[in-house]
């Protein structure tokens, strides 16, 4: 595909059939990141990792998956591709880390298809041949469900329809463990939004075992690599990433995770550490200076324990 036409495809990817509806919730599309150059060679891309990006990616990644124990021998994971920056760095580090690293597992790759426009699966079945990934892609039909069923709130339903499908898959595929593509700048985002927005102090954790899905695990691999440091490898490599590519809500209801990059972005401006302080703060919980907390789905107050 020619840069302009991809270009096209990214900024307009909102179905007329959707978007004409009075009702419906079509927003408009969200923020295209352009690569720096055309696309490079694959064996150049995937050298960057281990060389240019070592310190700031490729070692974050090992580090998570170390100290959380995120994968071991004879683990079977199902990464999962959305098209976007993240996912598509994160297959790549799994490709690297089987290539050259000491524990002896095996990926699958799976992508799911909610009901792109059909240019945005090209792109991103285009991305992956590129790129050297083997991608099992399956339909959903998930943007169509939920614009029938949750026009309010479409994100939330959606979040969790998409995760059911991937664990759905995963297992088909002899999975054991399922890769989510969250990153460092994700935790702090998330804690921040249970704070401000929810008043409950709760992060993301690097991983957690399925509550539908026998013994299945989630685990997030890029829980120390930076988002900045995922642009530059993308767009450094001449990757053209998927952005949402929602066909359903798109930029019209992420503002509240918006309004949290905006407030990191302002309070770093007067002290530069403040998201190393955000993300340290969910290890280091007082537990003798809160006033209560919840366990296994019970509350408990600093009372009872007075």
């Amino acid at each position: 595909m020619e840069r302009g036409d991809i270009l096209d495809i990214l900024e307009n990817n909102i179905d007329p059939a959707i978007e004409e509806k009075s009702e419906g919730i079509a927003g408009s599309g969200c923020e295209v990141l352009v690569p720096f150059n055309e696309r490079l060679p694959l064996r150049e891309i995937e050298r960057s990792i281990i060389k240019k990006y070592r310190k700031n990616i490729w070692s974050n990644f090992i580090k998570a998956i170390k100290e959380y124990e995120l994968i071991k021998d004879g683990d079977r994971v199902a990464v999962a591709i959305s098209g976007g920056k993240d996912s598509l760095l994160m297959a790549k580090l799994f490709q690297e880390l089987k290539r050259h690293g000491q524990i002896k597992f095996e990926a699958e790759y799976i992508a799911m298809d909610p009901g792109y426009h059909k240019n945005i699966r090209e792109l991103l079945i285009d991305n992956c041949e590129h790129l050297g990934i083997p991608l099992h892609i399956f339909d959903s039909g998930i943007f169509d469900i939920i614009d029938n069923i949750a026009k309010d709130y479409p994100c939330y339903m959606c979040a969790k329809m998409r995760r059911g499908a991937l664990y759905s898959k995963a297992k088909e595929l002899g999975c054991n463990k399922l890769a989510l593509g969250h990153h460092y700048n994700d935790v702090i985002e998330t804690t921040l939004i249970n704070m401000l927005y929810a008043g409950s102090f709760k992060t993301m954790l690097p991983k957690l075992k399925s509550t539908n899905y026998e013994k299945m695990e989630l685990i997030r691999p890029l829980y120390y690599v930076r988002e900045k440091d995922i642009e530059r490898f993308i767009q450094g490599s001449g990757i053209w990433p998927l952005n949402c590519a929602c066909m359903v809500a798109a930029k019209k209801t992420s503002s509240k995770r918006h309004e949290i990059k905006q407030l990191v972005k302002t309070l770093k401006e007067n002290y530069s550490e403040v998201d190393k302080s955000i993300f340290k703060a969910a290890c280091n919980v007082n537990m003798d200076a809160i006033l209560g907390w919840e366990k296994d789905g019970e509350k408990h107050s600093y009372l009872d324990f007075y």
